[in-house]
């Protein structure tokens, strides 16, 4: 059994896309990093461009489980939910040292309160991931990444353009409203872990009639 899962845990590694997330992760440092550059206008660029930067890597995780072997590794004797599983255990470790950098990137004096935008950013990373999972399980594509990723950004640019303000969830720090928002984060968050971890199941074979044979 050891010998084993060190072959699943080895086969996982390879199928990681661990270049398109380093290609996120590093656009998300470069605008993290961009707080250091903005003079003056850092008081009040500093949280958008931290918000930009999650935005970027939660781009690059919704390509997390693209697989192009899923339909030769469909039978192997490996549940499903063990083996998005390990892919999320693998990648949790890349993502607590980005997130970490990233941090770091933006001054002291200008990071937002650290507990309440790391909720903002482990509720988009679950809901990447969530995202990942469902479309895996509803769909037989074997990358769906690229079009989940569009549609992150078409629903972060929706959320910012239409979202109702007595709903924020993208708030200033100063606004009185902060508090509420990352009580609807959590809230967020809760429901992307509960949707990813249903996504993360095996798909529930449809029912047919049987056909009868002719003589």
């Amino acid at each position: 059994m050891p010998r084993l899962s060190g072959d699943l845990i080895v086969a996982a590694c390879r199928t990681l896309p661990l270049g398109l997330v380093a290609a996120a992760g590093g656009t998300g440092l470069l605008m993290a990093a961009l707080s250091r550059t903005t003079g003056e206008a850092g008081e009040w660029l500093a949280l958008p461009l931290l918000r930009v930067a999650i935005l970027a890597f939660a781009m690059g995780l919704v390509f997390l489980l693209d697989d192009p072997a899923r339909h030769t590794t469909a039978t192997v004797p490996t549940p499903r939910p063990v083996r998005i599983a390990l892919r999320v255990g693998l990648v949790a470790p890349v993502v607590a040292a980005w997130w970490t950098a990233a941090l770091l990137l933006v001054p002291r004096d200008l990071r937002p309160p650290v507990a309440d935008i790391t909720l903002e950013a482990g509720s988009a990373f679950a809901l990447a991931v969530a995202a990942a999972a469902v479309a895996v399980r509803r769909s037989d594509i074997a990358r769906p990444g690229p079009r989940l990723a569009a549609g992150l950004l078409t629903s972060a640019m929706l959320v910012l353009l239409f979202w109702p303000g007595r709903w924020a969830l993208l708030v200033p720090v100063q606004d009185e409203r902060w508090a509420a928002a990352h009580d609807r984060w959590a809230v967020v968050a809760v429901a992307a872990v509960l949707v990813g971890v249903l996504g993360a199941g095996e798909p529930v074979r449809r029912w047919s009639w049987p056909v009868a044979r002719g003589r």
